[in-house]
């Protein structure tokens, strides 16, 4: 009898840890509320629009809200309806916890760049930047731990902070304001050079027929002299921006256009240049410098 009970609780642990790992194979949590569900329907099932009607409930039933939120917005973005998941994170941010905000904030930035929203963009990005120079980003700390593709790792306020600009950069850059772009690569390269960011400022060059400039920058690409040119299609993207330059001549920009620019790169970084000075990161003090390359260019 002894035996046989033994064999049945052995039978028994085995069935536990058979529903233990099923639940760290498919990556669900156990249980059965309403999130729990959802995520079972989102990556077990494969059913994304019924895993977004548990998500709601599970919003609405306070069930794991932080997650709940981030998660529903992930699914819509998959699904094409990227503007009913800003709308979402608008209307449902304000029952998620202080540690959840820059998450959705971050997620709030691809979303909009889904939906061509630039200048929601922009202004999100420099609210961003302004809470690093306040000292309030990383809630306070000098660094955060950050997750990719299942991997945790560390990242820095100067690695954010460079990671930042350079997507205002690539934002500037859909408005065609290259001197803008210009202005916030550079900064972000002064910070953490990077070759896919070398090779936009290489491009916003182009666009502002500086070609030499523009030579010099990829060249450092092809030459694999940056940080991330062991990435042969970043390479191989320096050098199709170059081998488009060849046939190309000089050309100079009309004086008044630079002036116009002048003045709207002053407007639109307002944030950086102005509100942020009376200032001084307690970490890193980074914006001073933005602040002499704007005096140069406004002369």
């Amino acid at each position: 009898m002894a035996s046989s009970s033994k064999r049945r609780g052995g039978a028994g642990g085995g069935g536990a840890e058979k529903k233990d790992l099923f639940h760290v194979v498919h990556k669900v949590p156990a249980g059965d509320s309403p999130y729990v569900r959802a995520k079972h329907l989102q990556l077990v099932d494969k059913d994304p629009e019924t895993a977004i009607v548990w998500f709601w409930k599970a919003i609405n039933s306070r069930d794991k809200v932080d997650s709940a939120l981030k998660d529903m917005a992930v699914v819509m973005k998959q699904q094409d309806r990227a503007e009913e998941a800003i709308e979402a994170i608008r209307s449902f941010r304000h029952l998620c916890s202080r540690q959840a905000q820059e998450s959705l904030d971050n997620l709030l930035i691809d979303l909009y760049k889904k939906c061509g929203k630039v200048d929601e963009q922009i202004d999100l990005l420099k609210q961003k930047l302004k809470m690093i120079y306040l000292g309030e980003a990383f809630n306070g700390k000098a660094t955060k731990t950050a997750r990719s593709h299942g991997k945790k790792f560390q990242v820095s306020i100067q690695q954010e902070t460079s990671r930042i600009l350079g997507n205002l950069g690539w934002a500037y850059m859909q408005q065609s304001n290259y001197s803008a772009a210009e202005l916030v690569y550079r900064k972000a390269q002064s910070i953490e050079p990077d070759a896919n960011r070398a090779c936009n400022l290489g491009l916003c060059l182009i666009k502002q027929s500086r070609h030499d400039e523009a030579r010099q920058v990829l060249h450092d690409v092809v030459l694999r002299r940056i940080s991330g040119s062991e990435d042969d299609k970043v390479v191989a993207r320096a050098k199709q921006l170059l081998h488009e330059l060849e046939p190309v001549t000089h050309v100079t920009s009309p004086n008044n256009a630079g002036l116009s620019v002048s003045e709207e790169i002053m407007e639109r970084l307002d944030l950086v240049l102005n509100e942020w000075t009376p200032f001084r990161s307690r970490r890193l003090p980074v914006f001073e410098e933005i602040a002499t390359l704007r005096d140069q260019i406004a002369c």
